[in-house]
């Protein structure tokens, strides 16, 4: 019989699914706070690498057209790199107060995007690859590593399909990345990879869902459901 815990996740799961294939992004951030209390904290860092990644692959052949792969392998590239950094700060710094000053950046920065700010420079190597570098290394060290990215890119005027095939494109880099560092150090157990095989179903049915509720949608849709979703990323890791 299904415990009260796994009921909770199934339901978690499947939420994080839908957003995950309508907006591209924002999963992550859904399933953490939860899992880490259902869980533990390593093993949820290892149930969501291993679930984002299944479901990366199976938004990728329907976005791969409209990735950006000039501005998103430099920039995953550059994650990767600085991602040992972040696991160093982890062990040396105050990784709370850091992942708190990025929250504050975040929402501030998500505020000025709701109000219509948009960057309509061109996105240069240097800034792409501190972009990259600052997420990689957010990511080893507090797991806020997705808002730089989120900024950097919805900052532009690059339509809703684009941003979130970059987004679907930068995790498919990462991702592997992060797999494969936490792999090494063993920090992926075979009680989260069972945990993860159990939760797949439900939130790959709901990434499925929230694909095809995304090309019903709009633009404007598109856009604020993502600035929400930077939003809250934003608050939740200021109260969290």
């Amino acid at each position: 019989m299904l415990s009260t815990s796994l009921m909770i996740a199934f339901a978690i799961a499947a939420g994080a699914g839908l957003m995950r294939g309508f907006a591209g992004v924002g999963s992550g951030m859904m399933m953490a706070p939860i899992f880490a209390v259902l869980f533990g904290p390593v093993a949820t860092v290892g149930i969501i690498i291993i679930m984002e990644l299944v479901v990366t692959a199976q938004l990728l052949p329907g976005t791969h057209r409209d990735i950006a792969w000039r501005t998103i392998a430099p920039m995953g590239a550059a994650a990767a790199l600085f991602m040992p950094a972040g696991n160093w700060m982890l062990v040396s710094f105050d990784a709370d107060l850091i992942a708190r000053g990025m929250a504050a950046v975040v929402l501030v920065f998500s505020i000025v995007l709701a109000f219509g700010w948009r960057y309509g420079g061109e996105k240069r190597m240097p800034a792409t690859l501190g972009v990259g570098a600052l997420s990689g290394v957010l990511m080893a060290a507090t797991s806020l590593g997705n808002p730089p990215v989120m900024m950097y890119l919805l900052s532009s005027h690059d339509p809703a399909a684009v941003n979130r095939a970059n987004f679907t494109g930068y995790f498919a880099l990462t991702l592997v990345a992060l797999i494969c560092l936490m792999g090494f150090k063993g920090l992926i157990s075979a009680s989260a990879m069972t945990t993860a095989a159990m939760l797949l179903p439900v939130f790959i049915f709901g990434a499925w869902i929230g694909g095809r509720l995304f090309r019903k949608s709009s633009e404007a849709l598109y856009r604020r459901i993502a600035l929400a979703i930077l939003f809250l990323i934003g608050a939740y890791g200021l109260i969290r």
